[in-house]
């Protein structure tokens, strides 16, 4: 089958090469725990919810116990671990925080996700708009100056939420203290959901430069992608719980209508197995020692003039080559088959994630390339500034999200859709990061961005935007 014969050369795990999503790096990166366990005889722990295992959502069996464990080892009051990614756990989170009717708050840059859990359970996504870095076409990440901008124009507009949401780090690993953050959102009795799906590595006492988790600053729900930001394999997640703003039960509700019901002991053991080498000295020295690495890497490709963009997560390094009049998108199909291979194309960037595991020999490897794809390459000057998106600070759908998604709708190119309402998100890279949710109304300074950006990504944003009839 294709799927088990990768070309060949072109994904070599401890050659430097893995670069991208899951951040085990092709199984170097996992704990050694899992190591033993997949080196075994196949299929041994293929396993259903046995009385002695449980799953979940159950009070009993060696997953409670191991999720009891997890939960005081990391001082929060519960957690549950996902075998459908974060994406199953922000919505569960998202059903358990808003009743139909209700409003959340949510940056411009939620995962679609929780736009899709809006409109399972009726919830109005109340957007807000985000700083944007004009030299990348990137989205800052927010601090307590800006969060107050839009929490006074929630207040003077009038809009009724009964949560929020913050994202933290960024996809492009921009981050802030999520302290102020939380607090201020508590001040307002509002409970915080915070996908941190991005940054389960950041741990208290690993590192004084990074800043800290959204478990240690206080937020009442955190997810953690465990394969995006720690050991775990492909889908495992987990979402973390404290104080009593959110009742657990409509936790253990909402997990209950999205998780299924033959959860892989696999996977259950992977977030187990992820969690726990943190914990361990050797683990984190381990993740110390990878920072260490990746802020030498860091200090010496900037030496050698390769552009770099500075990211608050070093396990984030990101080429810029517009910087030389390269666009990402292209960098990215030229190095591919010289097997280089980036997590994030973008019209201005390259972003590689280095993951969990060692790189010998990358500085080198990417200097040699970047010099080759600059000589491949006619001389240009460096690409325009980006253009923001022409959003209010504040906004939410003119038409609920479920609705417009439901509804009977028609095809029509952008050019004729202004003054319609959409029907799809719109999602080109960063994956699954929208431009536009359902019920949106479209403007004709939003139509005339949005084409713009079609011009970037040809490939995944389509010429015609469905639109509600």
């Amino acid at each position: 089958m294709p799927l088990l014969r990768p070309r060949r050369g072109l994904l070599r795990p401890g050659r430097g090469r893995w670069l991208h999503l899951p951040a085990h790096g092709g199984g170097p990166g996992l704990p050694a725990a899992m190591r033993r366990l997949l080196s075994g005889r196949p299929g041994v722990w293929d396993l259903p919810e046995l009385p002695a295992i449980g799953g979940p959502l159950l009070e009993n069996g060696a997953v409670a116990a191991s999720q009891h464990a997890a939960a005081a080892a990391y001082g929060v009051d519960r957690c549950w671990y996902g075998v459908n990614g974060a994406t199953g756990m922000l919505q569960a989170a998202v059903l358990a925080m808003a009743q139909p009717g209700q409003a959340l708050l949510m940056p411009r840059n939620s995962h679609r996700s929780l736009i899709q859990a809006c409109a399972l359970g009726g919830i109005t996504p109340v957007l807000f708009d985000l700083p944007f870095l004009v030299d990348r076409g990137h989205v800052a990440a927010v601090d307590a100056v800006w969060l107050e901008r839009v929490l006074a124009v929630v207040e003077a507009e009038g809009h009724q939420v009964s949560g929020a949401v913050l994202v933290q780090p960024t996809y492009h690993g921009y981050a802030v203290d999520p302290g102020p953050l939380v607090a201020l959102l508590h001040q307002r009795q509002l409970p915080v959901l915070v996908d941190e799906a991005h940054g389960a590595h950041f741990l208290p006492g690993i590192d004084p430069h990074l800043p800290g988790s959204a478990v240690h600053a206080g937020a009442d729900l955190v997810v953690h992608s465990l394969h995006k930001s720690s050991t775990g394999l492909g889908q495992t997640a987990v979402l973390w719980h404290q104080g009593g703003r959110i009742p657990i039960e409509a936790l253990q509700r909402s997990l209950s209508w999205l998780q299924t019901t033959s959860p892989s002991a696999l996977l259950l053991a992977s977030c187990e197995a992820a969690l726990a080498d943190w914990q361990t000295l050797d683990g984190r020295r381990r993740l110390k020692h990878l920072l260490h690495q990746a802020r030498g890497l860091h200090a010496r490709l900037r030496q050698q003039q390769l552009p770099l963009l500075a990211t608050t997560d070093p396990l984030r390094l990101i080429w810029h080559t517009g910087a030389a009049g390269i666009s990402g998108l292209d960098a990215d199909a030229w190095l591919m088959p010289r097997g280089l291979v980036a997590e994030l194309p973008e019209p201005g960037c390259l972003t590689f994630c280095l993951g969990m595991t060692t790189r010998p020999r990358l500085a080198a490897e990417m200097l040699r390339q970047w010099r080759a794809l600059k000589a491949s390459q006619p001389f240009e000057k460096a690409l325009p500034p980006f253009t923001p998106p022409p959003l209010p600070l504040v906004a939410s759908p003119h038409m609920a999200c479920g609705k417009a998604w439901c509804a009977p709708c028609q095809q029509l190119p952008w050019a004729d859709a202004v003054g319609a309402i959409a029907a799809e998100m719109v999602c080109p890279y960063p994956p699954g990061i929208p431009l536009l949710v359902p019920g949106e109304r479209l403007d004709v300074s939003r139509v005339n961005w949005i084409e713009q950006q079609r011009r970037f990504w040809p490939d995944q944003i389509s010429s015609r935007v469905r639109i509600v009839a």
